[in-house]
């Protein structure tokens, strides 16, 4: 980036020369040969773009300073297209239209993730989101973790997350929620806090590596704290003291078995609002299992019996195939004409 500053201030410097070229050659010829100004400039212009007059100017003095005034177009025209050369050598121009491509696509999202930090958590969070096909923006300044990025392909911002006009870059005002996922637990304390300045009511996930940090982070606005450190040792004991249930979430968590774990939401236009899990008949019709709701207000009910009734606003956690998923999510999409 900071090459294609030079080479275009280069460039710049060439025809700001050029220009004070063709001033000096007009007042010259002015001077020497009592030519109007206009005449003048257009001698100037002939003479330092190299064509050159069908005749010589009158005079010793006259000749000599359209010679000079030769050289010094040929070295600036040297100069410019020296600088082109390079701007196309080093695929600025190329460069410059990715650039506002990639912006583009950034300014049309919606309902996306801002991932802030594209360390070894941010990516393997970025991995996810790729495998299941959801838009994300990545925030990062350290130049070995933007080469990874653009490497990927990733919709990337170069800066820093803690930055308001960073977040804004990334479309925070249209996302859904934001990952603080930098290895520094001071620099996601105040992403967090930037985040939830800018949008109370934003999804905030965040990383942290010690109990303390987990806390202030929580204070800042965090809406889930994750310690990886934390995660992968009682993963790792998992798989020690209950080895066939740690290999039974592993299988159903991870993207590339056919099983898997959707939220859906009960809204009123879907006409499923105040009907039991029963009467919907979920598990006949969609082939899913509803192993938890995420009530209104707050509380969880992690046994849901066939008789429990949906209201507006729970949370459904389900269980089953992609396909089952589809059905499912069909079965609570928003029906025109319905009513609660």
């Amino acid at each position: 980036m900071e090459s294609a500053h030079v080479t275009f201030r280069r460039l710049w410097r060439a025809i700001v020369t050029f220009v004070a070229v063709l001033v000096a050659g007009t007042v010259g010829f002015r001077l020497i040969l009592d030519e109007g100004w206009v005449e003048a400039l257009y001698r100037s212009i002939v003479t330092t773009t190299l064509p050159g007059l069908d005749t010589p100017p009158a005079g010793t003095a006259a000749m000599l300073f359209t010679a000079a005034l030769l050289f010094a177009g040929v070295a600036i025209f040297l100069f410019i297209a020296g600088a082109i050369v390079e701007v196309i050598a080093r695929g600025i121009l190329t460069g410059a239209y990715t650039e506002r491509r990639k912006r583009r696509v950034i300014d049309q999202m919606r309902d996306h993730t801002i991932i802030c930090g594209y360390g070894r958590v941010g990516r393997r969070v970025a991995a996810e989101f790729r495998a299941h096909g959801k838009s994300y923006v990545v925030i990062e300044f350290l130049e070995a973790s933007i080469a990874s990025a653009e490497a990927l392909g990733e919709s990337l911002v170069v800066g820093d997350g803690t930055n308001d006009a960073d977040l804004r870059r990334a479309g925070i005002e249209r996302a859904r929620g934001l990952v603080a996922s930098s290895d520094s637990d001071v620099g996601n304390l105040y992403i967090t806090l930037s985040a939830r300045a800018m949008r109370p009511e934003l999804m905030i996930v965040a990383r942290a590596s010690t109990e303390d940090a987990a806390a202030k982070l929580r204070l800042a606005g965090a809406d889930r704290v994750i310690q990886p450190y934390t995660a992968a040792g009682r993963s790792i004991a998992n798989v020690m003291l209950k080895p066939h249930v740690a290999a039974f979430v592993e299988s159903v968590t991870s993207v590339e078995e056919n099983f898997r774990f959707e939220e859906i939401e009960v809204i009123a236009s879907s006409g499923t609002v105040g009907k039991s899990i029963r009467d919907l008949r979920i598990r006949t019709v969609t082939g899913a299992v509803v192993i938890a709701i995420r009530r209104r207000d707050g509380s969880l009910d992690t046994t849901p019996s066939s008789d429990a009734v949906l209201a507006e606003g729970d949370i459904m956690v389900a269980a089953g195939s992609r396909q089952d998923m589809e059905k499912l999510e069909e079965m609570f999409a928003p029906r025109e004409g319905a009513v609660a």
